[in-house]
Order: structure tokens, then C-alpha cells, then sequence
């Protein structure tokens, strides 16, 4: 039976993912490749109650700004006794934000003044909750930079490795895993323009779980594995009593940041990580922090249930299973059809689901290599954004139609906003347009596309999304005439007081459809049936006349890469 009841809090969370490298800086002509003296970089003060506000009127109740621990990069700051790090293990000029060279530290990058980046950042902490926003940020546990060490680590804390016995592969006391008498020897320049090659020995494992002293630049070349007790070596075994040195310290920084007043984490890759130390980790954070997320990178669906249950995650990403398949039916490749299947298979999951379209890994919808015109994402973003309670995420830009079509530097022209470069955005640097933020330098398209998301957060917040019933009317209209399972999605939410009838066209042209709603949605949703209802669609805030009844399909016409939220009042 295609149905489904959810509850949630009476706010649906909307995440802005935003990275602040990117976000304030207004250089509009930086050079590929270009320094940070070249091109500049988005600092966290640009972030003022001003520009709070303006993205909070998307309906945002979370913002993510990505890249604010501490990471490796080539632009040297050893002046505020920061240590330099070899460029030869440095992923582009800024460097990888999931290159984390100090778990206790802010990017200096970030910073107005270096010397009070900490400062900055609490200030940047105290401005986001006063907004009414909660902060996230990312938490990084299966790797860290080639060269990790910590400048400002609290007094007592012992740096990762720092009492590691180099000298065997696997140690369960060990923080890192090595590949004894080895000398580091990547597929890559070691020395990348400095006079002397960079050295390891004896050679850590690489991130993506590489044991071999030779990684490509294909592989997380410029990061290390952390080890959490799993030894690979003699057939993945775990040693997790008593509880490993690693856990202990990664916990710690959990609780550092938690002090702060972050409200939530982004976990990096948390399915690399065995789920035992999340369930340890999360219970300690959450007896003295209850309100904090952890929200898990997870790509394996068969892991989800073990990771939320047992793991204690609070939300995961929908990755492989809707945002993959959203995106196949945006560019043609799959049928709305496809969608049913999504939610099933998670298997009553749904409402742990981290829902998106874009975020830093991903192409960006108006680019060349997706869908090259935001408007085409539009159906997609309904679906995502209203079928469930859980949470859904916003990339910075995405509300623009941002294309990610430059050639930025190590990130190369491949549709992605890049992570490893100093760089700017040509829509966000519009907008922010001197302070004015408004729509004016922008075009018609943008525009469109901007008046789509503030409409679409706001639908968000409707009683019937934030704590109704979901019930999927595909089953139905599989075989309908005037309905095209291939191109058009419907379902209905149900609230005590409204009735949503909620039909996405993933088409380019606008279509008249039929859709039929089976009797057992009204026992199951326990409504009214009514032959002439009155309807108003909340995207136009027109109103229509409707059947709604299981003996006559409701009759309406959809605009094109849109669709229409029919909202009935039910008292």
C-alpha cells in the first residue's frame, strides 16, 4: 500500500549549506589558480545580522557554514604560529576544508584578524542564534591532514599520534595506521615548487582507506586515516575494549565545539567510521548537549537503519536512493514513477532522511553537466522539499540558480562550486550587490528561480508538511490517460485542518492531468469527501474547484517544471 504517516516538530528544518570562503567575497575577476591576495576570500564578519536576515527569509532554520575548523592550505600564516603545510600535500590553493590540520582551531582564512579568529568565530556563533538561526558545522572524524598538528589545543589534550608506536601497522592505542618502513612516495610531485620534497616515514594510510605508500591524486592523497580500533590488516577485527584512545579524543573535540554553541554537525563521510563509536560518541554529546544534530554522510542504504538506531544519528543523506533518482528524472533518465520506489525501500526511514539537490559534492543543476537550466530542478526541489516532514537542505546559490560552470583551479570546470580554491559567486556576489542584497543585477531567469525557492520555503512551513500524513497517489494513475506517471508526480498531505493535493511536472510545457485519489486515502487520511472543493494553489495563490472524490479524478492544469500545491481547507 503506497502510504505512509510521519510526525515532526511543528518547524520543517531547512539547512543553508553556505561556505564562507565563497559567500563574501566580491571579487568578480579572480585569476585560476589565484592566491588569496589575487582573489580574496569571504570572511565569517561577513556574515552580519543584515545578511542573517536576508537568508532567513527563505524560511532557513539551520545554516551550515562549511570550512570553519582549521585546514590545510598553502597560503602561509606561520607569522601567527600557525605551521606552514607542504604544498605538495595541499589540494588546490585554499586547500580542502576536509583536510583538517586543527581540530581546536578556526580557519584563519576566515578571519578578519587572524590573531582573534576565535573570537570572530563566537561572535559569528552569538549573531546566528540572535538571527533565530542554529549553527552547523562540519565534524570531520575518519581523516585529517598529512601534517596534522594543533597549535591551540587546551591545555593536557595530546595531539592525535603524538604517542602512536609508528613502528607496527595496527595498534589499537595508535591514532593513525602505518605502513612500517616505508618512506611516503605519492604518483605526484613531492615537491610541488619547494625546495625540499615533502617526507613521511614512516608512511601513514591515506583517507579513502589507501595502504600503500603511493597514493594517486586520485585517492584523499592529502589526508590520513584515522583509527578507531578496526584493525585491516588481520581481517577488519575491532578492538573496542577498553574504549580506543581516538574515540576519546574525537569526543572531546565534540564537546570543545558543543561548548561553543554549535547546534549541530555535519559528519564527513560517518559511514568510514564504525558505528560503535557513534553510538558512543552521540550518547555523551546528547546526555550534556540533547539539542544537538549529528546529521551522517552516508552513501550504503543497507547501513542507513544500523547508523540511525543503533549509530544514533539524527538524520542521514538520501543520496543514492532520492536525490539520485530526482535527478534522473530532471534530465530525462528516469520516470516520476521511480519515486515510489525511493521511499519504500527506507523501509519507514523516510523521516530521517536528509532531503537536497545541490551541496558542495555535487553538480550544480544549472550547470552544463546537469540540467542547464535551474527552472529544470524546480519539480525535483517540490518533491525533495514537501512529500515527508524530515529535514531539507538549500546549497548557497542554489536560490539563484547558481551554474558552477567556472574554472576555478584545482577544482577544474566540472559543474561544482570548488571547495580547494579562493574563489567568488557570481549570483551570491550579485545579490549581496554593495549591501543592497536584492534581485536587481540579476536576470530574469535568477529571478524566476529566486521568487521559486522564497515560495517554496514557505509552502514548507504549512501544517500539513511539517506534521501531516504523506500518502502517495502513483498507485492510482499508473494507468491513467490524462496523467503521465513518466513526467508528473502526485500526492496528497493531510493535516487535522488542510488537505494538500501536491502535483509536480517535471515537464517543459504545461499539461491538463487527471488524478484520481482512491477511496482508501479518505479512511486512511480520514477526510471528508467533497464534489466541489474549493482549492487554492499556493504557489499563484489562485483558486479552482475541485472533485475530490474517489469517483472523480480532480481536474487541473500544471505549469510547466513546476506544479501546483492545492491547498483544501478542511474545516
Amino acid at each position: 500500500m503506497e502510504i505512509k504517516e510521519e510526525k515532526s516538530a511543528e518547524k520543517k528544518i531547512i539547512i543553508y549549506q553556505v561556505f564562507p570562503r565563497l559567500f563574501g567575497n566580491d571579487n568578480s575577476h579572480p585569476l585560476r589558480n589565484g592566491d588569496i591576495l589575487d582573489n580574496g576570500c569571504g570572511k565569517m564578519n561577513d556574515f552580519t545580522p543584515k545578511v542573517l536576515s536576508e537568508i532567513k527569509k527563505l524560511n532557513i532554520t539551520h545554516i551550515w557554514y562549511t570550512g570553519i575548523i582549521e585546514h590545510a592550505t598553502k597560503t602561509d600564516y606561520s607569522q601567527y604560529l600557525i605551521r606552514r603545510d607542504h604544498p605538495a600535500v595541499v589540494k588546490g590553493r585554499a586547500g580542502s576544508p576536509y583536510a583538517i590540520k586543527d581540530y581546536y582551531d578556526v580557519d584563519p582564512d576566515l578571519a578578519t584578524n587572524v590573531s582573534s579568529r576565535m573570537e570572530e568565530f563566537e561572535s559569528l556563533v552569538a549573531r546566528t542564534h540572535k538571527s533565530g538561526l542554529k549553527m552547523i558545522i562540519d565534524f570531520v572524524p575518519n581523516h585529517v591532514a598529512r601534517q596534522y598538528h594543533s597549535d591551540v589545543k587546551p591545555e593536557g589534550v595530546v595531539d592525535l599520534g603524538e604517542k602512536d608506536n609508528a613502528d607496527i601497522a595496527f595498534s589499537p592505542y595508535n591514532n593513525f595506521y602505518y605502513i612500517p618502513q616505508t618512506h611516503f612516495h605519492g604518483q605526484f610531485d613531492l615537491k610541488a615548487g619547494e625546495s625540499q620534497a615533502y617526507r613521511e616515514y614512516p608512511t601513514k594510510v591515506t583517507g579513502n582507506n589507501k595502504f600503500d605508500a603511493c597514493p594517486t591524486t586520485n585517492d584523499w592523497y592529502e589526508t590520513v586515516k584515522l583509527n578507531y580500533g578496526v584493525d585491516f590488516v588481520n581481517g577488519s577485527t575491532c578492538h573496542f575494549s577498553p574504549v580506543p584512545d581516538t574515540w576519546l579524543k574525537m569526543v572531546d573535540i565534540l564537546l570543545f565545539w558543543s561548548g561553543k554553541g554549535v547546534d549541530g554537525f555535519r559528519c564527513d563521510m560517518a559511514e568510514m567510521v564504525p558505528v560503535e563509536f557513534w553510538t558512543y560518541a552521540i550518547a555523551v554529546i546528547k546526555k550534556k548537549y540533547s539539542h544537538v544534530l549529528f546529521v551522517g554522510e552516508i552513501y550504503n542504504p543497507s547501513n542507513y537503519y544500523n547508523y540511525i538506531v543503533k549509530g544514533g544519528f539524527d538524520y542521514l543523506y538520501d543520496k543514492v536512493g532520492l536525490y539520485d533518482t530526482l535527478r534522473g528524472i530532471a534530465t530525462g533518465y528516469k520516470a516520476t514513477r521511480d519515486i515510489t520506489g525511493c521511499w519504500q525501500s527506507l523501509n519507514g526511514q523516510e523521516k530521517r532522511m536528509l532531503n537536497f539537490m545541490e551541496n558542495h559534492d555535487e553538480q550544480r543543476i544549472a550547470s552544463d553537466f546537469f540540467a542547464k537550466d535551474p527552472r529544470k530542478g524546480f519539480a525535483a526541489m517540490m518533491v525533495c522539499t514537501l512529500m515527508n516532514t524530515n529535514p531539507v537542505m538549500i546549497y548557497s546559490g542554489q536560490e539563484f540558480g547558481e551554474r558552477g560552470m567556472d574554472a576555478e583551479g584545482f577544482s577544474g570546470y566540472d559543474g561544482r562550486t570548488s571547495i580547494f580554491d579562493y574563489w567568488s559567486l557570481s549570483t551570491i556576489r550579485r545579490w549581496r550587490n554593495k549591501g543592497k542584497y536584492d534581485t536587481s543585477l540579476m536576470d530574469q531567469r535568477e529571478r524566476e528561480t529566486y521568487k521559486f525557492y522564497l515560495k517554496l520555503m514557505k509552502i514548507a512551513q504549512e501544517p500539513a508538511i511539517t506534521t501531516g500524513t504523506f500518502f502517495d497517489l502513483m498507485y492510482v494513475n499508473g494507468g491513467n490517460w490524462d496523467f503521465n506517471d513518466a513526467k508528473q508526480y502526485a500526492f496528497l498531505r493531510c493535516s487535522r485542518t488542510e488537505l494538500l493535493l501536491i502535483i509536480a511536472n517535471f515537464d517543459d510545457h504545461s499539461v491538463d492531468v487527471s488524478v484520481n485519489i482512491p477511496s482508501h486515502a479518505f479512511d486512511y487520511l480520514q477526510i471528508p469527501q467533497k464534489r466541489m472543493a474549493r482549492a487554492k494553489d499556493l504557489f499563484s495563490a489562485e483558486e479552482e474547484i475541485l472533485s475530490i472524490v474517489p469517483y472523480q479524478p480532480a481536474i487541473t492544469r500544471l505549469p510547466a517544471f513546476t506544479g501546483k500545491v492545492l491547498k483544501i481547507e478542511l474545516i
